[in-house]
């Protein structure tokens, strides 16, 4: 059994964060990223059911920044009873919750409700995408639903748009319906404008045609109430239907657990100033 000692101590406006592993939680994957010196060295995906495997990882991570300082662990998502299973697997303190231990600092213009139910999620993809780029962004996660936000060129956030994600359109259109088969996403020809002709290709068509859409028709939303065209970032785990869309820019898979790394040394750092 690996030693895990308490890490309240080692999270103050002194920590440097030499080593860090940041984890992610989403509806359907978790992300588990290792950084040294605020660089990423590895980033894996794994079913958010499967805690055992989550903190399996976690406990790997540890063991493999042997010879660097203790790494700090730090866990953020949209899934309290999964956040709760994997800090309880390990020693009190040992694994600090961004948003409860430690504050998401993001500027935005979300309303009080709006404030109190936004996901984490969204929030930390912004700060990644605006850390990374330091212009205005639309920041497109695509995952079990798709979110479309825009984070302006102060870094501020403005919050954006929820749609279903690609499975849950196709499973939808499955279970609600009394012929439609239930399918697989794969990606159709790019090359070819043809419609559908068959039924798995015109929902292929028809599920590409909503997310493409909406991220076009949502960016063109965002640039006239911005008064100047974003930069499109992507990420998630279905961002791969955005590939041949020549709108969408840049993609960049870890761009959550970039987010929650910069909002870790944000919240150190405001600790440290008011010290």
């Amino acid at each position: 059994m690996m030693n895990e000692p308490s890490l309240n101590a080692g999270l103050d406006g002194n920590t440097s964060l030499e080593s860090l592993i940041a984890v992610a939680v989403g509806n359907s994957r978790t992300q588990i990223g290792s950084f040294l010196r605020a660089e990423s060295t590895s980033h894996a995906s794994l079913d958010s059911h499967d805690t055992d495997a989550i903190v399996k990882m976690i406990k790997d991570r540890v063991l493999g920044f042997e010879g660097v300082s203790e790494p700090a662990i730090v866990i953020a998502g949209v899934q309290p009873a999964v956040i709760d299973a994997v800090q309880s697997a390990f020693a009190p303190g040992r694994v600090v919750r961004l948003g409860v231990d430690l504050p998401i600092d993001l500027r935005h213009t979300l309303s009080e409700s709006g404030e109190k139910t936004v996901g984490q999620d969204r929030l930390l993809c912004a700060i990644g995408a605006f850390h990374l780029y330091k212009q205005a962004c639309v920041v497109v996660d695509a995952g079990t639903a798709i979110t479309v936000d825009f984070v302006d060129g102060e870094g501020v956030f403005h919050g954006g748009a929820i749609l279903p994600g690609i499975t849950m359109m196709l499973a939808s259109l499955h279970e609600k319906t009394a012929a439609l088969p239930k399918l697989k996403y794969t990606r159709i020809d790019a090359s070819s404008n043809e419609p559908g002709r068959q039924t798995d290709t015109a929902m292929m068509l028809g599920v590409t045609a909503a997310a493409c859409g909406a991220v076009r028709w949502l960016t063109e939303r965002y640039a006239e109430f911005y008064e100047g065209y974003p930069k499109i970032v992507a990420t998630g785990g279905d961002m791969g239907i955005f590939e041949d869309d020549e709108l969408v820019e840049t993609f960049v898979p870890d761009l959550q657990l970039i987010g929650l790394r910069v909002a870790c040394e944000r919240a150190l750092q405001d600790n440290g100033d008011e010290e």
